[in-house]
């Protein structure tokens, strides 16, 4: 299979779909909106599907067979950012803004990831089930780092006391984390219970809410001329870097072909939801036009469109599949 089938694979999921469809309802002026309320249900829904599921698995998984990858996981979270940061600063960005570009790059989406699962099981890939414990280790660490790199260049900086409180607490960290502890509790007896409602309509939802972040992208669109061709570059280059990065390092920590690529989406994607949470408490001078544009209008569709189909031929590569 060539990389362009691939693409055309994954391009004609139902999920990618209805991101478009989003990005299109709104630049054609569409009166097409989605209730505040509703995108939160969808959130918490998700989030705590990916939490549980995960949870489950990894009761079912010995540590010899998770301590590794996670461990993986946590390095990789913790110098991405670093190198990040350092590029951006050679790109002439500001030590408040390269720090923010660097937590958000560092940390996770778990929509790109949602839609890495739906990529692999369309190809019939199969994968580690306890890699949703990997995306819950992966979104702090970098914020910590990017927000650390920032408190050592710049005086004033808000109490580590305040930026744990906000990252620990918010709904993502509390959602997957509380999840994972749920599943793990239960094991696959116990959620058998709750199975129908959790694993069923899963991705019906996502696919309602890629439709919602189409919307949200589209909106930052009319910032890209802000951000300037070097954040664009950025925002395209460095998740391919980091991408190959993370699927070379799940083979050396013994992944399957499938886990690797996971590991290496997770490398490559960027926070929209926990970083800029952070980041908007402790760096309140660092521009959000560059970390959210970036982020959210740049890497996110870049990702769900090219990126993972990339990862995954990568990683058919290393694997010598």
């Amino acid at each position: 299979m060539s990389p362009l089938d691939l693409i055309q694979i994954n391009l004609f999921s139902p999920v990618v779909l209805a991101f478009f469809l989003g990005m299109i309802a709104t630049l054609i002026r569409s009166d097409l909106k989605m209730p505040e309320e509703l995108y939160q249900a969808l959130t918490i829904y998700l989030l705590l599907a990916i939490g549980m599921k995960g949870g489950v698995e990894l009761s079912a998984s010995s540590p010899r067979e998770f301590i590794i990858p996670a461990g993986t996981a946590l390095l990789l979270g913790a110098v991405i950012p670093v190198w990040c940061y350092f590029l951006l600063r050679l790109g002439k960005l500001g030590i408040a803004d390269a720090a923010a570009l660097a937590a958000h790059y560092g940390s996770v989406s778990a929509v790109t990831f949602l839609a890495t699962l739906a990529f692999l099981n369309a190809v019939e890939v199969e994968f580690e089930g306890f890699l949703p414990a990997l995306l819950a280790i992966m979104e702090v660490p970098a914020i910590v780092v990017g927000l650390l790199i920032a408190r050592s260049r710049l005086p004033g900086r808000t109490s580590w006391g305040e930026i744990l409180q906000e990252i620990f607490t918010g709904k993502s960290i509390v959602l997957l984390l509380g999840g994972l502890l749920i599943g793990w509790t239960v094991g696959r007896e116990g959620f058998t219970k709750v199975e129908p409602f959790f694993v069923a309509p899963f991705y019906g939802v996502l696919t309602l809410f890629l439709l919602e972040m189409g919307m949200v992208a589209a909106r930052r669109l009319g910032d890209l001329k802000k951000a300037g061709w070097f954040l664009i570059a950025f925002a395209i280059f460095m998740p391919l870097f980091n991408g190959a990065v993370g699927v070379y390092a799940g083979k050396l920590a013994g992944l399957s072909m499938g886990g690797s690529v996971i590991l290496g989406v997770l490398a490559a994607s960027a926070s929209y939801i926990a970083a800029p949470a952070a980041v908007r408490l402790s760096l309140p001078e660092a521009n959000p036009t560059f970390y959210l544009t970036t982020s959210l209008a740049i890497t996110f569709p870049f990702n769900l469109a090219v990126g993972i189909p990339v990862y995954y031929t990568f990683g058919k590569f290393l694997f010598g599949v």
